[in-house]
């Protein structure tokens, strides 16, 4: 395991102590095990499994454990981990009971978005509906959803970090609209299941994040950003650099989502990532000014009568409830992330 990553992970039992002793010898259930969330979430679980002794069981769904087994070959190696082929909209035969769900399957590729935003409804909603039903009926006493902050739709230019209490949404009548309206009928699921069959589900509305595992070709533009550092090449802005953002490093996020399984309160939302906002203009400098880069270009040019776009939490909810605040700055975490890339 590279040095930064086992640093991390160490950090990361550290801040979630307390927490184990509660899954001593539970069986869990993870769907979406294999994205960048899910790495850190089966990076954490294994490593607590194997350090305390815990004797914990998890079963991951994934639509390719060959693709899996070659990202993360000695996660796919651990004996507590058993890898089962399929995906959620026709789940495979799994045998016995679980005690815990983490379900966070979803394709949130912006391609997929828009070649097929009927398919990308269906796997967040239908898929939902399934797991949740498999978990109904096999005994779960705990179920963790991983949703978005993209279910409150375009944030108003005066709300400078977005509640949960927020009752906003996304244009209903957009096709492009189908991942963040599938989620918010993802967490409706999730509302009933709770109060219709008493499967406790917290939901954890996650919004932008940076660390190791995260893909820097994909839509994440500060994935995008520290390509280009990597590359020894200019960080290019495609934009006019005025969306504003917030970055919570991935040692805090799984963090927090650990707290949320087991601490959090069932058939409750909660907003996860940072409350530190900045353009998109400025994240391309600081990720330049700290890996020392070869400097930004920023294609587009603001137009000043329109109001920047913005997607910023506010995180007063987990911090107050659950005691949950950031740990790691942007800055730090971005050297973490380039010393890990760079191994």
């Amino acid at each position: 395991m590279a040095g930064v990553l086992a640093s991390d992970l160490d950090e990361v039992l550290t801040l979630t102590q307390g927490l184990w002793e509660p899954l001593r010898g539970a069986r869990m259930l993870v769907t979406g095990g294999t994205g960048f969330m899910g790495c850190w979430l089966m990076e954490s679980l294994l490593l607590a499994n194997r350090r305390f002794a815990l004797g914990i069981e998890v079963v991951a769904l994934t639509r390719r454990p060959d693709v899996f087994a070659a990202k993360a070959p000695h996660l796919a190696q651990d004996p507590a981990l058993r890898l089962v082929q399929g995906n959620v909209l026709r789940w495979p035969a799994v045998e016995g009971c679980f005690s815990h769900l983490i379900h966070g399957a979803t394709d949130a590729s912006g391609a997929l978005l828009e070649a097929n935003p009927a398919l990308m409804f269906d796997t967040i909603v239908e898929g939902t509906r399934n797991t949740l039903e498999l978990a109904h009926s096999r005994g779960v006493s705990r179920t963790l959803f991983l949703g978005s902050g993209a279910v409150y739709g375009r944030q108003p230019a005066a709300v400078e970090r977005v509640k949960e209490s927020y009752l906003g949404g996304p244009d209903c009548t957009d096709p492009l609209a189908a991942y963040a309206e599938g989620k918010r009928a993802a967490e409706t699921l999730c509302g009933i299941y709770t109060c219709q069959h008493g499967l406790p589900v917290v939901v954890a509305r996650c919004f932008a994040f940076h660390g190791p595992h995260l893909p820097l070709d994909l839509h994440f533009a500060i994935g995008n950003f520290l390509r280009d550092v990597l590359a020894d090449s200019p960080i290019v802005v495609k934009g006019d650099g005025t969306p504003r953002r917030s970055y919570l490093y991935a040692t805090d996020l799984v963090t927090w989502l650990w707290h949320l399984l087991v601490r959090g309160e069932g058939g409750r939302a909660y907003n996860v990532g940072s409350e530190a906002d900045l353009s998109i203009a400025e994240l391309a400098d600081i990720v330049n000014r700290t890996l020392c880069g070869k400097g930004v270009r920023v294609l587009g040019t603001p137009d000043p009568s329109r109001e920047p776009e913005r997607y910023v939490p506010s995180t007063q909810r987990i911090r107050e409830e659950l005691g949950l605040v950031p740990t790691v700055s942007l800055e730090e975490g971005l050297q973490r992330t380039a010393a890990w890339h760079r191994r």
